[in-house]
């Protein structure tokens, strides 16, 4: 192990090309940063780094070392998470995939809160708003929020239903009559939702009746905040969770469009690759988040 450290001491001074930058970020003093990497040269007999007093660089078998010694310790690092996931609930590396969205607004908080019920655990959070492919990505689980799951080759955990509702800023209306039917919608006017550049399709419902509306093409994004602040500019409607509309429906910045038909919830998933077993420690993740968002009322995020 003390091999090891002199390694990753090494590979932070050849990344920084600097001994105080890698001692900040390793937090160690620069002396004994100084004195880690003259051992290792000593051992191996070979100079890895040039010091001047402007600058640090690499020789060329410092370059050489450096570009196999990664790979080793990024696999070393890999093998250790595994190892610990299976095994520990509550010490190790977890990788999670979340939406942008509800990335920014719920999940620091959440982090907060799991990293001091969970010192050991470390986390490492990817926010997209693309549906991944949790076994490509190499990711533990993903949270996702859409409609229900279609994927046969992950398995999945249902957490809570999340409303949604359509939404205009109310400047909107003066140029454009107010709906009063999803009929009355003009496609022109809907900012579609879609991570692959297709239009969106709305489903209302009231009662007995449905309405199915097809949103037009002038804009299509894949983030839901940036449909949300068009729609707050007067760009247009949108139908978002209320997560995101949340706060612009209690100012008043945006009203609900159509507020006595019902355009449908989606989903608040876990995913998970084919486990066998849920590793300790994902399920210990699941089980916090669940408990998290049932704490916050989690249909709304509020």
């Amino acid at each position: 192990m003390d091999d090891l450290k002199s390694i990753r001491v090494f590979l932070e001074v050849a990344d920084q090309l600097s001994f105080s930058r890698a001692a900040q970020a390793l937090q160690l003093n620069a002396a004994s940063v100084t004195r880690i990497v003259s051992k290792l040269e000593a051992h191996l007999g070979q100079q890895l780094l040039v010091r001047t007093t402007r600058q640090v660089s690499m020789t060329s078998a410092g370059a050489q070392l450096a570009a196999r010694y990664r790979p080793v310790i990024a696999e070393f690092d890999r093998i250790t998470g595994d190892v610990l996931r299976a095994t520990k609930p509550d010490a190790g590396r977890l990788r999670i995939n979340a939406p942008l969205s509800m990335g920014v607004r719920v999940m620091p908080r959440l982090t907060q809160s799991f990293r001091l019920a969970y010192p050991l655990i470390d986390l490492e959070v990817h926010l997209t708003d693309t549906l991944v492919d949790v076994i490509a990505e190499d990711c533990d689980l993903s949270i996702r929020i859409s409609g229900p799951p279609k994927d046969k080759s992950t398995i999945w955990r249902k957490i809570c239903e999340v409303p949604r509702h359509a939404v205009a800023a109310p400047s909107l209306f003066e140029r454009v009559p107010m709906p009063r039917s999803p009929d009355d919608l003009d496609p022109a006017t809907l900012l579609s939702y879609s991570a692959t550049g297709t239009t969106e399709t709305w489903t209302f419902h009231k009662g007995a009746q449905q309405r199915i509306v097809r949103a037009g093409t002038s804009v299509v994004s894949n983030n839901g905040d940036f449909l949300y602040g068009l729609a707050r500019a007067g760009g247009g409607i949108c139908g978002l969770p209320d997560f995101i509309l949340h706060e612009g429906l209690k100012s008043g910045e945006v009203v609900k469009v159509l507020p006595d038909w019902d355009l449908g919830s989606l989903w608040l998933t876990l995913y998970y690759p084919p486990y066998e077993k849920l590793p300790p420690l994902v399920g210990t993740f699941t089980d916090f988040f669940e408990a998290y968002v049932k704490e916050l009322d989690g249909l709304t995020f509020a």
